[in-house]
């Protein structure tokens, strides 16, 4: 029997204190909007007013979702937009 290439728990590393953590740019970013649910009665500047304080601020939440506001007079109840933190 050889027993100098016997591997014992001594000859293994230790990994015991590694901590995972993630390095992709999507777990470092938080998010910069949150999700809504347009109901009846909605406009883009009621929201900004009721979000932001300024009915006038309706452009910034128009801006962050032009790939589903085409027109921002028609919007509609049911539709999900993006609200800029």
């Amino acid at each position: 029997m050889n027993m100098g290439n016997k591997k014992t728990d001594d000859d293994m590393p230790d990994f015991s204190n590694v901590v995972s953590g993630a390095s992709s740019k999507a777990a470092e970013t938080k998010a910069t909007y949150k999700m809504y649910t347009i109901v009846s009665g909605d406009s883009l500047s009621k929201i900004a007013k009721r979000e932001y304080g300024n009915a006038k601020d309706w452009t910034k939440i128009f801006e962050a979702n032009k790939d589903v506001i085409k027109d921002a007079n028609k919007i509609y109840p049911g539709q999900k937009i993006k609200i800029p933190l």
